[in-house]
């Protein structure tokens, strides 16, 4: 999925990795892999409509990121009962 947000920024859906949650009218929070702006993609969170042309606003993380992350989740995880 290929498209422009209001700035002029394109993206480019590069793989749907899997959905998060889905809210009210079918948008849906998404981890993505997205290429801006003709960049190279990076992991990508953020709710999307049904069509994928209009956005909330997200998080974008590179590997690296997305693993200390997910070092961060897997403890506070553990910690909640």
């Amino acid at each position: 999925m290929t498209g422009n947000s209001k700035e002029n920024i394109t993206f480019k859906i590069v793989e749907q990795r899997g959905v998060i949650s889905e809210g009210k009218g079918g948008w849906k929070k998404e981890l993505n892999l997205v290429s801006w702006s003709g960049r190279d993609p990076k992991l990508d969170i953020r709710d999307w409509s049904p069509d994928h042309l209009k956005m909330s606003k997200g998080i974008t993380l590179t590997n690296d990121e997305a693993k200390a992350l997910g070092g961060l989740l897997a403890q506070t995880c553990s910690l909640t009962p």
